[in-house]
């Protein structure tokens, strides 16, 4: 996923997302751990995802202590 599509969602579809990638990377581990998974680079790629909503929540987060 693009960091400029992460951005133009609000916090609450971000938390949303964030969630859903948490939930898929659960299942691809498990899919991995029983050999049913034929790409494992799925997981890496679910992991930056993660990370990406994550930066733009702390992001937004720091922007908003700022301004108050």
């Amino acid at each position: 996923m693009k960091a400029s599509k992460l951005h133009d969602m609000t916090n609450d579809e971000l938390t949303g997302q964030l969630k859903d990638l948490k939930q898929e990377l659960f299942n691809l581990r498990f899919q991995n751990a029983t050999g049913q998974l034929g790409d494992v680079m799925v997981i890496q790629k679910t992991k930056k995802d993660i990370a990406r909503v994550k930066t733009i929540l702390r992001e937004r987060e720091l922007k908003a202590a700022a301004q108050s």
